[in-house]
């Protein structure tokens, strides 16, 4: 992926539009292929675009209305972002060195920009909180689940955290407020077929080669035996290790086991709700990570301080 040569503005990451390799006859004009490709934009919008959005081509050269595209070339700008409301709840620091910032991530606040979430995500805050324009969030979480959160603060190291990740050698530990089931055998190992069809918000799973594998362990059945939002469900605490990095796979995974985690918005019916709703988080909390460390060969652990309970 090409790196842009334009820095974070106001936290935010400039965009990329990329020409097409194959023009018309005759080539085509910036002006004219922003136009097409940004067809809600006006003239002025576009206008302003180049001249205060630092609209330039991959080597860092500006680029005018005027000036014909280069076939295949990215081009980068910074596009205009609204103001957004302000989701109220804070971002802790968990540890810091020269390369990773490990902070807990509060309900309700994307990891990275996200559709309306641009300026109110966990990455654009710190970026101008701390006035580190160069962090990068390496994982992702959930909008609506707590807890750890890593990102790379240099460049120069970023790729060997990234794979950890991608390789799946990070040992990833989540708490959850579940319904409870006496007949369920637990521990157990949950294996399926995840997919999601374009369009449609819930995750499925659906028959064939597994691809999300979670662990799943009952720490303890909690006293009162209800919760707020399903007034007579019993609930239990549970200790969740995913074994793959599937979307929504632990939400769905205890869904289809009848155990669906409490405050889930989405499984086992959709609510649609609003994302100003702060009233009744989901009980999800990537509690522990775990990794040897590339570069030093070194073990190292990290825990949240945050806790459940707010929706029990």
């Amino acid at each position: 992926m090409p790196v842009s040569p334009l820095a974070p503005r106001e936290g935010i990451s400039a965009s990329r539009l990329r020409a097409p390799v194959a023009l018309p006859i005759g080539g085509l004009r910036v002006g004219e292929w922003l136009a097409q490709e940004i067809p809600w934009s006006s003239p002025e919008q576009r206008e302003r675009l180049a001249r205060e959005g630092g609209l330039c081509d991959q080597a860092g050269r500006p680029a005018r209305l005027s000036d014909p595209v280069i076939a295949g070339e990215f081009y980068w700008f910074h596009r205009e972002v609204p103001p957004e409301p302000r989701v109220p709840f804070e971002i802790e620091v968990v540890h810091e060195d020269r390369d990773l910032l490990v902070v807990d991530k509060p309900h309700f606040l994307a990891s990275t920009p996200n559709g309306r979430f641009v300026r109110e995500c966990a990455v654009t805050r710190l970026r101008v909180d701390r006035d580190e324009p160069e962090l990068v969030a390496i994982h992702r979480l959930d909008r609506i689940t707590a807890g750890l959160l890593v990102l790379s603060r240099r460049r120069e190291t970023r790729g060997t955290y990234q794979r950890l990740f991608q390789d799946r050698r990070i040992t990833k530990t989540y708490r959850a407020i579940a319904g409870y089931r006496p007949d369920l055998p637990l521990p157990l190992c949950r294996s399926s077929r995840l997919q999601k069809t374009p369009g449609t918000r819930p995750v499925v799973e659906v028959p064939g080669p597994a691809n999300a594998h979670t662990e799943i362990a009952l720490l303890r059945r909690l006293p009162g035996g209800s919760g707020p939002d399903e007034p007579g469900t019993e609930r239990a605490e549970y200790r969740l290790m995913p074994h793959t990095g599937k979307t929504h796979q632990l939400r769905v995974h205890l869904n289809a086991l009848g155990i669906p985690i409490a405050g889930d918005p989405l499984y086992p019916v959709d609510r649609h709700e609003e994302p100003e709703d702060y009233s009744s988080p989901l009980q999800l909390l990537a509690e522990e990570l775990a990794f040897t460390d590339p570069l030093t060969g070194r073990p190292r652990r990290f825990r949240s301080g945050l806790r459940l309970g707010a929706a029990t």
